[in-house]
């Protein structure tokens, strides 16, 4: 008879150091500040009769390797409604009311999100992993839950399940 269980990977390694500043509106957002976020996945699967469905090293590493992109660069919202974004050559000038805001290339992480919160960054995380459905099909993943935290006690969070495909 199968049964449904649920894997949770919260490892040291899975954390990143980043700066950022939250978008309020058009005129307010925070000043320039960052976190050590850390990053932690629920695996919802139906359990194999040998009592494993998938090596989660796998999707450790995978995690992991998506950490390091992030770790020591500051994070940019592509899709903010209230920030422009500048291609200047060897820089990127973020324009907010009236700021023109400057970065090395190299210091910089543009992502595809509308603003750089423990929400959005959750949710960045788990398109990444959903980027493989079959991934996720062979190893009998139904559901997925990634949490990202700024601080103990503080995540936000993002859900998949193959029975809502979203």
């Amino acid at each position: 008879m199968p049964r449904n269980a649920i894997l949770e990977i919260h490892k040291d390694e899975l954390q990143f150091s980043a700066g950022h500043f939250t978008i309020f509106s058009a005129t307010e957002r925070e000043n320039i500040h960052g976190h050590n976020f850390n990053v932690n996945v629920e695996f919802h699967f139906v359990l194999a009769p040998n009592g494993i469905s998938f090596d989660y090293r796998f999707y450790r590493s995978k995690l992991s390797k998506l950490c390091e992109q992030l770790h020591l660069r500051f994070l940019a919202p592509e899709h903010s409604p209230f920030l422009k974004i500048e291609d200047a050559g060897d820089c990127w000038f973020l324009h907010f009311n009236n700021e023109k805001i400057p970065f090395l290339k190299r210091d910089l992480m543009i992502l595809p999100v509308a603003n750089v919160t423990i929400e959005e960054l959750s949710y960045w995380f788990l398109q990444q992993l959903l980027q493989q459905p079959n991934e996720l099909d062979n190893h009998g993943i139904h559901k997925l839950i990634v949490r990202v935290f700024n601080a103990p006690g503080q995540s936000g969070a993002a859900e998949w399940s193959k029975q809502n495909r979203n």
